[in-house]
């Protein structure tokens, strides 16, 4: 018997409830610890650097002891990087076992995405991909909410997010089937990106400016302003829910319209939303939410709807280097996003965070002004499909997906 989706599933809810928990509460934890905001929002930079590193090296570590090995030596060190916490409270030690931790993350997806691949077949892969960003999607949802229940620099959280993490091996290493051929590693081929649409390129580095700096820095913004860590639980929810229901509709329209122009557009109200957000520090609690929610409903589609846009103008075999290579660009900005934000933040105060974030959805306005005249719209088009940031091997999966015309 084949391993069953519910399986894969089952460790990318474990993976994503324990990675997606640490980023808020280490941005919390650091509060408590009286770390510098230059110094939390460098954990959120380490983090994607080790993802970014953990890209690289997923696919050449499963060449080499197949993917359950691989996947279990990826969760040992994720799970060493969570547990390291409560050995030292020095930011420079968190700042490497970050790194870990992005590693984990990255390794683990590559290994799923792989496995995941080599079960899905012509007939299920829609459904299988859609079951795929629902468990994605709710986990992250559930993991904002964790910070709710998890004391700020305690020992049981980091404890209880490791076991978490650890949990994750069970699906995998329990089955008895036998392992998948070993995929060829992606080139990474960073210019093809730019060579296709240099406009997904700018959609892709705003995409991470606005997701990787409010979801590691967000927290600190959350405090600034009065909210308790209940209700920075909740700040981040809304974030996510907000991303997770604008998919459906921002896709109707990248479908619909010259994808240009609703980048354009999603980059205009993304502004407004920024706007909306720093306005609203005096609202009551529900308000807040509500300026979350539409921030992540302007901001999460953005990268899927360039994504599309730079597939539109690729080749049918240059599909995965063409996801590879976006991947790539959107954890260089994830990298240096975090930091740069909390560098404002410290000079400038909590709303410094929205006004970086406005500034970049500035830049891809006029950017895309300035393609609407270089070149005239795609003649083949591909369907939207809501890409998931995970791994450089995500492309496989959506590979027939974006080839339906």
């Amino acid at each position: 018997m084949r391993l069953s989706f519910a399986a894969l599933f089952l460790s990318v809810i474990l993976l994503q409830l324990s990675s997606g928990g640490l980023g808020p509460l280490d941005a919390l934890s650091g509060f408590a610890l009286n770390f510098t905001t230059a110094q939390i929002g460098l954990l959120g930079s380490a983090h994607f650097l080790g993802f970014f590193i953990g890209c690289w090296w997923a696919p050449r570590l499963m060449g080499s002891v197949g993917h359950t090995r691989a996947f279990a030596a990826f969760t040992a060190l994720g799970t060493m990087g969570i547990l390291g916490h409560v050995l030292s409270n020095d930011p420079h030690v968190w700042t490497g076992l970050r790194v870990a931790q992005g590693i984990c993350v990255a390794g683990c997806y590559t290994v799923v995405e792989a496995w995941l691949q080599a079960e899905v077949t012509n007939d299920n892969r829609g459904r299988a991909m859609g079951s795929y960003r629902i468990a994605d999607l709710g986990a992250s949802l559930v993991a904002q909410l964790l910070i709710s229940v998890l004391e700020p620099a305690h020992y049981i959280s980091y404890t209880l997010l490791a076991m978490i993490c650890t949990g994750a091996l069970l699906p995998l290493t329990l089955s008895r089937v036998s392992q998948p051929d070993i995929p060829d590693a992606p080139r990474l081929h960073p210019g093809l990106a730019w060579q296709r649409s240099p406009l997904a390129v700018a959609g892709v580095v705003v995409a991470a400016l606005s997701g990787a700096s409010f979801r590691m820095v967000g927290p600190i913004y959350g405090t600034g302003v009065g909210l308790e860590t209940s209700q920075i639980a909740l700040f981040l929810a809304a974030f996510v829910a907000g991303g997770a229901l604008s998919q459906y509709p921002m896709g109707w329209l990248a479908d619909k319209y010259d994808r240009r122009w609703v980048l354009i557009g999603m980059s205009g109200a993304a502004i407004l939303s920024c706007a909306v957000t720093v306005a609203a520090t005096g609202l009551p609690t529900t308000g807040i939410m509500l300026t979350a929610a539409l921030f992540g409903l302007t901001t999460f589609p953005i990268y899927s709807i360039s994504a599309a846009h730079a597939h539109d103008f690729a080749e049918s075999h240059e599909r995965v280097e063409l996801s590879a290579a976006l991947m790539f660009w959107f954890a260089a900005g994830a990298i240096a996003a975090p930091w740069i934000a909390s560098l404002l933040i410290d000079a400038y105060g909590p709303p410094a965070l929205f006004t970086m974030i406005a500034a970049g959805h500035a830049g891809l306005i006029l950017f895309g002004l300035l393609r609407t005249r270089v070149r005239p719209v795609a003649e083949a088009r591909t369907p939207y499909i809501y890409a998931p940031r995970t791994s450089f091997l995500v492309g496989r999966l959506l590979r027939q997906l974006r080839d339906r015309k």
